[in-house]
This record gives C-alpha cells, structure tokens and sequence, in this order.
C-alpha cells in the first residue's frame, strides 16, 4: 500500500465533508472546496470525522494515484479549516502595488500600471511599508497558482534582484560587467 495513501485525514471541528456525485466537498470557515474523485478509490467518512482512503488493486499507478488523492484530499480538509498563504516581495527602487476594489495595481518600472484581476476566492493583502503581497485562500492549487501569476508579471533580475519574487525565494545573482582587462 502507498504509505501516504493509507495515512487517514482528521476532520477539525467545524468542518463540513460530504462526498457524492464523485466529488468530495469540503466547506468550513475559510471557504469551500469541491476534489473530483479518481474512480476505483473508495473515499470513506466515518462518524469520527476520519477520511480514508482505500484502493482495488496494487500496481504502479494505481499506488501513486492513491497517495496523490489522499494528498489533495488532506489539502481540502486544512484549505477550508485553516486556509493558505503565499507571501512575495516586491523590491526595486518605485516598486510598489495596491489593492483597488477588486483587483490589484501594480508600478514595476514599466511605462503603465499593471492591473492584476483578483480572481474569486481569494484574498490579496499588501503591506506598504515592507512592499510584501500576501496571497490567502482555501485552495492550495489556486494560491500557488495565483502567487506564480503575479510573480511572473515582473520576475526577479539576476542581476540587481529587483522585481518580485517569493519572501523565502534565495536568488541566484550574478555578477556584472568586468571593467577592463
């Protein structure tokens, strides 16, 4: 059996599951998310408030989509109940970004703002003094997806290392020209 496959979830208190239809659905105080099922993997919900997940047969890939399932269930149960957070900086001399209604202005050293469409269910927070942008949000994939969005519209230079980049991200810098000889 997959080692992580067979490890169960526990649900927190205040946490909603239900599972039909194929999908696993996971409500509670940081939003909703909804897991399509893979078939042949029964998803079991027990009084306790304990997932497991079981599988039918035991070759390669049916171990990897077993501990795969198990991993995007467990991150639905903790996105809803706990939520995710993804944090960038933004560095460079007139960088800066703010929210406005729903979407986020951005001044990268370009000759325009750029204007970032933040999309449902998520929530974008920006400290002005340190220029740090905080990405939060019930869905794991979405968060990563959302920081990588927004990492992208100015990514770091190798050089001076302005631009945006993750808060805990080591650049690799390189040196510059050589004077002379």
């Amino acid at each position: 059996m997959s080692r992580i496959g067979k490890m169960p979830i526990a649900v927190p208190k205040g946490t909603r599951i239900e599972v039909k239809d194929g999908q696993f659905i996971a409500e509670g105080p940081k939003g909703r998310v909804e897991q399509p099922l893979f078939d042949g993997f029964p998803v079991a919900v027990d009084d306790a408030g304990v997932i497991t997940v079981a599988r039918s047969g035991d070759s390669g890939p049916e171990r990897s989509k077993h501990g795969l399932l198990r991993a995007l269930l467990a991150n639905a149960v903790q996105g809803v109940s706990a939520g995710f957070t993804k944090q960038l900086d933004i560095v460079g001399v007139g960088y800066r970004a703010e929210v406005k209604g729903n979407a986020v202005q951005f001044a990268l050293g370009y000759s325009h703002p750029v204007i970032f469409a933040i999309p449902p269910g998520i929530k974008i927070e920006i400290e002005a003094k340190v220029n740090r942008v905080t990405v939060t949000g019930a869905d794991r994939q979405q968060v990563g997806q959302v920081a990588a969005e927004i990492r992208r519209l100015r990514k770091p230079d190798p050089y001076k290392g302005k631009g945006i980049k993750y808060t805990n991200e080591v650049l690799r810098r390189k040196v510059g020209k050589a004077g002379g000889k």
